[in-house]
This record gives structure tokens, C-alpha cells and sequence, in this order.
């Protein structure tokens, strides 16, 4: 169905969804575990915009289902940068929109994250190390298991493990200042 409905079935895009919408509402929720009370996007409202962009993109040879999900978790993560950008667009002065992380990532004694900050330092990781980038990605925003990644890059699960360590440690020093 993935592959037809990237043909440009559109029967089959409509079929589709409602197959894989638990897992991804799955992921909306765990990419926004922890969010600050006041937080206006719904992991709904994640799964919705996420699928919009899905959808949109014409032609994607799908190799299986984890592909997919993983392009979910880009386009999920996509979605919340751009709310970020967006809400701090909107407010005089340039208030920018806290995150909160899992406590593996955030500083000890201080779980809320600049959501801008940390796509800045996810970037900037992404372009010293992509397959530690890519694993930050699919652990946070994809909420992907270790032995998941490790299918998904075509790693062992050590390496997936050891990417996790050394990102994680990366980030919490550049996101503690």
C-alpha cells in the first residue's frame, strides 16, 4: 500500500492511514512526552500535519515499514521546528518555545530545552557526525528502539548504542552552554 499510494493511488493512500495512524500517534506522543503544560500542538495535530507532508512527497521508494515511520520521524520533527519558529515569530521580542527533553539528554536538574536551541545543536551534530544525528532523530522524535535503528541504518546494535552515548553526551554539553 506504501508503494502504491506513493504511485499516486489515491484508494490507496485513504486506506492506508487509518492502518498506520496508531503507530504514528504513537510517535506524535512520545517526540512530546513531557511538554510544557501550555504546550497548544496535540500529538493529533503532530500526526495530522506530519501526514500532510507525507503524502506530498511525490515518488519515495519506500523500502518497508520502518523507512516510512523513519521519514515520519523527520517530518514530525520538521512540523515541531517549524511551531517553534512560528509561536516565536508571533511574539514580540522573539520568545522562543521550551522543549522538554528526556532526562538522558537534558542537563542534570533541568529537563526544559529551547526547542530552537536544540535543532541548532541537532544540526550542527548532524553535520559533524550524520549517523549519530540520524539516531538522535529516530530516538527522539521517532521514538524508535535501539535494535530498530540498527535495522533501519544497517548498523549493529553496539554502534547504534555508542552513537547514542557519544551524541547524547555531545548535546547535553552544548545544550548546558
Amino acid at each position: 500500500m506504501l508503494r502504491a499510494s506513493a504511485e499516486g493511488d489515491a484508494a490507496a493512500g485513504s486506506l492506508l492511514f487509518p492502518l498506520i495512524y496508531d503507530d504514528l500517534r504513537k510517535m506524535a506522543y512520545a517526540s512530546m512526552q513531557g511538554e510544557r503544560s501550555d504546550h497548544t500542538l496535540q500529538p493529533t495535530a503532530l500526526v495530522n500535519e506530519a501526514y500532510l507532508r507525507l503524502i506530498e512527497v511525490n515518488r519515495i521508494e519506500w523500502r518497508d515499514r520502518t523507512h516510512f515511520f523513519a521519514v515520519a520521524a523527520v517530518q514530525m520533527r520538521r512540523v515541531l521546528v517549524d511551531y517553534a519558529r512560528s509561536r516565536s515569530s508571533k511574539k514580540r521580542g522573539g520568545s522562543r518555545q521550551a522543549l522538554t527533553l528526556d532526562e538522558e539528554i537534558a542537563a542534570p536538574g533541568e529537563r526544559i530545552v529551547d526547542f530552537l536551541m536544540l535543532e541548532e545543536a541537532l544540526r550542527d551534530l548532524e553535520s559533524r557526525s550524520p549517523r549519530q544525528g540520524r539516531v538522535v532523530e529516530l530516538r527522539l522524535f521517532g521514538g524508535f528502539k535501539v535494535a530498530e535503528i540498527s535495522r533501519y541504518l544497517g548498523v549493529s546494535e553496539r554502534t547504534v548504542k555508542q552513537d547514542w552515548r557519544v551524541a547524547r553526551a555531545w548535546l547535553k554539553s552544548r545544550l548546558a552552554g
